[in-house]
């Protein structure tokens, strides 16, 4: 696919925006979007390498569909789920107390609108962390790589914080230590990769039309609505989406379509620079920068604009 970049000004117009914006929600941010079909883009940071903790359920849910595709699984193949062995988190298999059976596209389906943890890894087992780096190798994500289950990805945090215990995690000097904040020792990415990634499963160039179509419709049925949804409060809106969360993390990537058949590919990924779980203005950040760089794409001449990345 040709890729182009929107007019300077514009462009230059939307960075500055989009960083004013970061900067007043006390967070560091990193943004990439592109227009699925025009190929224009907006560039605020989009090379630097990023945690993206859950977001590379993203990778892992194409892994899985390729993989499906290629006759090595079946997505309705059925799988038990013990109590006693899962990944910890606060959403769907995770939470839940008693045995559980059902199928990879219903742990896909988990995976990926509640971000349950066990579920993923549960695919992750099935599908291997080869198969994901291999797949987002072949689709030209060069700077993006697995490199550990979720349950080790929550290990090294337990462990990093020591004997006190998550309350430590509100110690910006804890905070510092923590492999999981560190996207050289833990599975990493760019905006830039991930809007790439995006753009194929929405130009039906991920998998087979069938399969890109079941991985579109399970990124829209995410329930957060308040990072990168919250910038587009429209009826007629239709946002599609992954979230990650990490201490001090804030990040999340999706296709935002407009009833004018407009699709942009947005990636967001924050540091916030205070360690507090709860942050509003953090979270609603993704959204206000996700819609500065929407607007300018869907501002007049940028489609007509061409130049390199």
């Amino acid at each position: 696919m040709t890729e182009s970049t929107t007019p300077d000004h514009s462009r230059a117009r939307a960075r500055a925006r989009i960083r004013d914006a970061f900067a007043d929600a006390g967070v560091t941010g990193w943004l990439h979007a592109r227009d699925v079909d025009a190929g224009t883009q907006v560039d605020a940071g989009a090379d630097q390498s990023v945690v993206t903790a859950s977001v590379h359920k993203l990778c892992l849910l194409v892994a899985l569909h390729r993989e499906a595709d290629a006759g090595r699984l079946d997505l309705t193949e059925q799988t038990v789920v013990p109590p006693w062995d899962r990944t910890p988190g606060p959403t769907g298999l995770a939470a839940m107390l008693d045995e559980v059976r059902l199928s990879l596209r219903d742990a896909a389906h988990l995976m990926m609108t509640v971000s349950d943890n066990t579920s993923a890894d549960l695919l992750l087992a099935r599908v291997g962390l080869d198969a994901v780096n291999d797949t987002t190798r072949r689709l030209g994500l060069t700077r993006t790589r697995a490199v550990q289950t979720f349950r080790e990805f929550l290990t090294t945090i337990r462990e990093d914080v020591g004997p006190t215990g998550p309350q430590a995690l509100a110690d910006p000097r804890v905070i510092a230590r923590l492999r999981a904040v560190d996207p050289a020792r833990t599975s990493h990415s760019t905006p830039r990769d991930m809007t790439r990634l995006l753009t194929a499963i929405w130009r039906d160039e991920a998998g087979t039309p069938d399969h890109c179509a079941a991985m579109r419709r399970v990124l829209g049925l995410q329930v957060w609505p308040h990072r990168l949804a919250s910038g587009f409060p429209f009826d007629d809106v239709h946002v599609a989406g992954k979230t990650g969360s990490a201490p001090t993390v804030r990040n999340e990537v999706g296709v935002v379509e407009y009833p004018d058949g407009g699709r942009y590919a947005v990636a967001v990924f924050t540091r916030a620079a205070t360690p507090a779980a709860t942050l509003p203005a953090a979270d609603a950040v993704i959204g206000t920068a996700a819609r500065i760089a929407v607007d300018a794409l869907r501002s007049p001449g940028t489609a007509a604009s061409t130049g390199a990345p």
